[in-house]
């Protein structure tokens, strides 16, 4: 990994997490009028079409790839463009958008547990505690079920669908350092989004989709954000960044996905934080960087093994 590649990458890193953030809320706000599959596969099939014609007429080689890696390409796009916005999409009609973005900030957590069980490591016992702290702190916004926003209470099953679909972040943030060995960020998330775009669309044929002539303009511009910005470019910053820095340096811009879905949906949906909310996201906030300060410390002296696969 070059050095003078990483600033690039934590940047990247650090957009795609706003992006993301941004997403929470316009999902929060257009899965109102569309299905969640269906939404799911606007998005991505938008997002699909967009880095083909980009590749198509830029970067042509790009496309080229080894047709034995189609299957494993086929598992990245089943549990980041599959699962991954089925869970999501889903949670986001129980739950609030910053709340949500809470939730989702674990995927870190997640990154360091599964980077490490893969490579056999042990986590330090300032790992384990930056673990614990941040599990406590989502257990402190489960239990708060007392606030309640736009006339829905919180649920179990949002906050459980959620969590999922970090552990799905997770898994893909490991994995994909496979392909990432042999192919450009932009062409991985090509492949693994068309693939689990495609697993998508039977599912939402069953939720019998509005018209697009039925939606009003701010849904379709919403739509338009979630493919294009939260879909397209937000993926492809996010893999791109995963090819030079190690999953668990990638995965803790995450937190700013919270910090921008909280402000976004303040200000336009006119959500409320409840005391507990803010300490259960200092708790998580807290626990994250706890794990990846270490992680970074350890990195300069024994790089993870996934780093060069």
């Amino acid at each position: 990994m070059k050095t003078h590649s990483a600033p690039a990458a934590s940047v990247a890193a650090a957009l795609a997490a706003i992006l993301f953030g941004a997403s929470v809320v316009a999902i929060r706000i257009a899965v109102r009028d569309i299905p969640p599959l269906t939404l799911a596969v606007l998005r991505f099939g938008q997002g699909s079409l967009v880095l083909f014609v980009g590749l198509a007429a830029f970067r042509r080689d790009l496309l080229r790839i080894d047709r034995r890696d189609l299957p494993y390409l086929a598992l990245l796009g089943i549990t980041f463009f599959t699962i991954f916005p089925v869970t999501f999409n889903v949670g986001m009609r129980y739950v609030d958008a910053s709340r949500a973005a809470l939730l989702l900030a674990t995927m870190p957590l997640w990154t360091v547990v599964l980077a490490r069980l893969v490579v056999r490591e042990r986590l330090t016992p300032r790992q384990i505690a930056g673990v614990l702290l941040s599990i406590a702190g989502v257990a402190i916004v489960m239990i708060d079920r007392r606030a309640i926003t736009n006339g829905t209470s919180y649920s179990a099953r949002g906050d459980l669908l959620l969590i999922a679909t970090a552990l799905c972040g997770a898994i893909y943030n490991v994995l994909a350092k496979r392909m990432l060995a042999r192919y450009k960020g932009i062409t991985v998330t090509f492949y693994a989004m068309t693939i689990g775009t495609l697993f998508l669309v039977p599912a939402s044929i069953v939720e019998r989709p509005p018209g697009l002539a039925s939606l009003n303009a701010e849904t379709l511009a919403l739509v338009v954000f979630v493919g294009v910005f939260g879909g397209a470019l937000g993926f492809s910053l996010w893999t791109s960044a995963l090819s030079r820095l190690s999953p668990t340096k990638v995965s803790v811009y995450i937190n700013l996905n919270p910090i921008a879905a909280t402000l976004l949906g303040a200000t336009i949906l006119h959500e409320r934080l409840s005391f507990f909310f803010a300490v259960g996201f200092a708790a998580v906030v807290a626990g994250v960087m706890t794990v990846n300060w270490t992680v970074s410390g350890e990195a300069r002296t024994r790089p993870l093994p996934s780093q060069s696969a």
